[in-house]
């Protein structure tokens, strides 16, 4: 694949986003399994901005896990190695091209702690950050999306499929995808637009229905036949369906052994208008992390696997972006049946 001019503005207009100024190093975290396009886009673009791009490459791993792991955000590749750790650590702003991302990454604390502000670009065919890639600035309602949340004590999320789920948000910890990484401390991903909580131990219970449509983005496939979910006091206890789909999530979970798997990692709903549901379509699996239909405006987001406000870990993963939900924090409906409602400006 090679370098397009039309990706090398995009990748320059996220790093105005994250404030890269002149003079600036920039450290960029690959692995040997990165996509080389986006690399190799976020040098170029970097050094035209006129900050200073480094390198910091790393082995990917062995698989070490009984079944595949993908598009989890939770990239093990640093392996506390403390050369690696204090190259990423300190004030500046760390470029992540590894394949999971390191968004649930067990050094994403320190790293941040030192300072360092991280843009995480999801492992994509730069044609999707490219389309991803607007003048549209969801920074106020994100952060707006968040604010209600930290107020709220209650989220109730319903839809005519049948989902009835509960979840106390109070003490849960917040996360907002704006898409810049413009201070200390802050990690952003690309694309961008996205509200979520991480709930605190047995927040969540109830029933979710994924309807045919609906998205299993670990194996990056819509669903063709519903799925029904109960879960207590955040564990998925029961699967429920005749189809396909059903069958293939009950074999994933069973393959890890591990009952944290089946618990609640986070939830949220997606902020982005520019974002497609239909586009996991359009492109082959090995092209796509499917980061767009996470953000996709309207979405109803339900993810399992680790939680670390739960005390949880676990490299087991699902990111199930629902349609046609409808969500509620407190009082006030936020989502009407997958449609954003005008409360966040």
């Amino acid at each position: 694949m090679r370098v397009q001019e039309r990706w090398l503005r995009t990748f320059e207009a996220i790093f105005r986003r994250c404030q890269v100024v002149p003079g600036e190093v920039v450290r960029v975290l690959t692995e040997t399994d990165s996509r080389a396009i986006n690399v190799e886009l976020a040098e170029l673009a970097l050094a035209r901005l006129g900050a200073v791009p480094v390198r910091i490459t790393v082995p990917s791993l062995p698989v070490a896990t009984p079944v595949p792991v993908r598009s989890t955000g939770a990239s093990h590749v640093i392996q506390q190695m403390k050369p690696v750790l204090a190259a990423l650590s300190g004030p500046g702003l760390v470029v992540d091209l590894t394949v999971e991302g390191l968004l649930h990454a067990p050094e994403l604390a320190e790293i941040l702690g030192s300072g360092a502000r991280v843009m995480m670009v999801s492992n994509e065919h730069p044609e999707i950050l490219e389309r991803l890639t607007t003048d549209l600035d969801l920074t106020r309602p994100v952060k707006n999306g968040v604010k209600r949340l930290l107020k709220s004590s209650a989220m109730h999320v319903s839809s005519a499929a049948g989902t009835d789920l509960h979840v106390d948000v109070s003490g849960a910890a917040p996360g907002a995808v704006w898409g810049g990484a413009d201070r200390p401390g802050l990690i952003q991903h690309w694309p961008a637009g996205l509200c979520l909580c991480f709930p605190k131990a047995g927040a969540v219970n109830g029933t979710i229905v994924m309807d045919v449509g609906d998205v299993n983005l670990t194996f990056k496939r819509y669903l063709e036949s519903r799925v029904t979910l109960h879960v207590e006091h955040d564990f998925i206890v029961r699967i429920e369906g005749q189809g396909l789909d059903a069958e293939l999530m009950r074999s994933y979970l069973e393959a890890w052994g591990d009952r944290e798997a089946y618990a609640v990692s986070h939830l949220g709903w997606g902020m982005n208008p520019r974002a497609r549901w239909d586009a996991l379509q359009l492109f082959d699996k090995a092209d796509c992390n499917g980061t767009e239909l996470r953000a996709f405006a309207g979405n109803f987001l339900y993810s399992t696997g680790a939680n670390e406000v739960a005390g949880r870990h676990t490299l087991g993963h699902f990111d199930l972006p629902m349609r046609h939900c409808t969500i509620r924090l407190d009082d006030t409906t936020i989502v009407e049946a997958g449609r954003l409602c005008p409360v966040f400006d």
